[in-house]
């Protein structure tokens, strides 16, 4: 199962609430093809300020490392660990790109698709919530509860203070 965080974007000019149709649901996960095409990747999802960052310190690392004197042995492995961030904080990107969206809660589902069908069910009112919160844990009969300050709960009792 993957898991979706979804997003509403601000409403357009005309529009009360925004369309359902522009919601966006980013899968926590690594991206294949933002470790392969990092820049590409980034254009497609309209990252600009991500994209600037990206080519403003991968040229700032070469330069240093060219600076230094590397092997290319030395180079290409540092661009490949770069790629390798990239895809895995690929979805992170994208939320701190959305950070002025409207974050509407996480759905768990095992393609976008089912994701997209559990989170508008929920959200209509047709299937109920799953977070409410369960009771409180019964203690078994004969368990011995705390009753007083001098009981002690967990590794390390409360320091006292001395008269």
């Amino acid at each position: 199962m993957t898991t979706f965080t979804v997003h509403e974007p601000p409403p357009r000019k005309n529009e009360e609430t925004a369309s359902p149709v522009r919601f966006a649901f980013v899968r926590d996960g690594f991206y294949f093809w933002a470790f392969l095409l990092g820049p590409v990747w980034m254009l497609y999802h309209r990252l600009w300020l991500v994209l600037l960052m990206y080519l403003a310190g991968t040229t700032a690392i070469q330069a240093a490392l060219w600076a230094l004197g590397v092997s290319g042995l030395v180079k290409f492995t540092v661009a490949l660990l770069i790629a390798a961030l990239v895809g895995f904080e690929a979805g992170s990107l994208r939320r701190w790109s959305l950070r002025r969206w409207t974050n509407r809660g996480i759905v768990v589902a095992y393609n976008r698709e089912a994701a997209e069908h559990r989170f508008f069910d929920r959200w209509s009112g047709r299937l109920p919530a799953t977070d409410a919160r369960p009771e409180p844990p019964v203690p078994p009969q004969g368990a011995r509860v705390p009753t007083s300050d001098q009981d002690i709960i967990g590794l390390f009792p409360e320091p006292q203070t001395r008269p």
